[in-house]
């Protein structure tokens, strides 16, 4: 899966781009058709801003954001939403009416 990273009002070093590449890793633990992320990080005041687009291979795509006080607190929350949403797609394509 090929996972972009950009920033609003942020810059994006090293670690926080692989943070995000590592932590993306696990949603293909799930479903194998993953296509590619696009993961937009923003800072407002003191608000982090985390969210992503995931592309799926024969389906829709899936859209989750968050905000925290920390910007890694905001990307572990995207990411959760992120993999519960493609749990219930894999469980969609896979179940036999």
């Amino acid at each position: 899966m090929q996972v972009n990273v950009s920033g609003h009002n942020l810059d994006i070093t090293q670690a926080i781009r692989a943070y995000v590449t590592e932590k993306c890793k696990r949603l293909e633990r799930h479903f194998d058709h993953l296509i590619s992320a696009h993961v937009i990080l923003k800072v407002e005041k003191r608000v982090h801003m985390a969210e992503a687009t995931l592309s799926v291979g024969g389906g829709p795509q899936l859209f989750a954001e968050d905000d925290q006080a920390d910007l890694y607190a905001a990307i572990d929350g995207m990411l959760d939403k992120l993999d519960r949403q493609v749990r219930r797609h894999k469980s969609k394509v896979t179940e036999h009416r």
